[in-house]
């Protein structure tokens, strides 16, 4: 039964449950809704070098990782949309995913190994983020040799697209594909997160 306060004033006004009891019932709800398969979304946060990632997942794998420039309020209400509208923060299903997230930006991961959801990407831009783990760690490939890797040479530009629009930054290497002239180019999580991914990478 939830407390009440009387102000002196004859009314009587609830009081807010306290932060513990609230994260008491929301992994009790997290628990049940996976147990009853009703998940279908799971999500945490993770603070990194390049600021805090969103992390979403399926029973099938990861689905998502998201800059904070993305806006992750809005990443959420997309996931709902396409994928289901029973999302949840639910950090257990996405350990394995930060644990080597966290191992990568320690120097002590230079590839992942973790299931994947690729349903957010299709046609030519699936074919361009499937490519990308080809990229090695501290290697780097212009628009040009993915598109061509791809088996569309001309395609430069639409590489360029798959590349914005990745669903797995970080993940899936973006990051190590730069203009033909070696400048880096644009990315999703800012300029200073891709330059901070490729120090990183070439430091090890």
């Amino acid at each position: 039964m939830m407390a009440t306060l009387d102000h002196g004033d004859g009314l009587s006004r609830a009081l807010t449950p306290d932060a513990d009891l609230l994260a008491t019932l929301h992994a009790r709800l997290t628990v049940e809704a996976e147990a009853a398969g009703l998940l279908d979304v799971a999500y945490r946060l993770l603070d990194t070098p390049v600021g805090t990632l969103l992390l979403a997942a399926t029973p099938a794998g990861l689905v998502r990782v998201a800059y904070p420039t993305e806006d992750h309020d809005a990443v959420l209400a997309t996931l709902a949309a396409r994928i289901s509208p029973r999302i949840l923060a639910a950090p257990a299903r996405l350990d394995a995913a930060a644990r080597q997230i966290a191992e990568y930006f320690a120097g002590r991961r230079t590839r992942f190994d973790l299931p994947l959801d690729l349903r957010l990407a299709a046609g030519f831009r699936r074919q361009v983020i499937e490519h990308l783990p080809a990229i090695g760690y501290g290697q780097r490939a212009s628009y040009g040799a993915v598109a061509a890797a791809v088996g569309n040479p001309r395609a430069v530009r639409a590489v360029g697209s798959a590349c914005a629009r990745n669903p797995l930054p970080v993940v899936l290497p973006c990051h190590r594909v730069v203009r033909g002239d070696g400048s880096i180019g644009q990315y999703v999580g800012g300029v200073t997160a891709k330059h901070t991914l490729l120090d990183l990478e070439a430091a090890a």
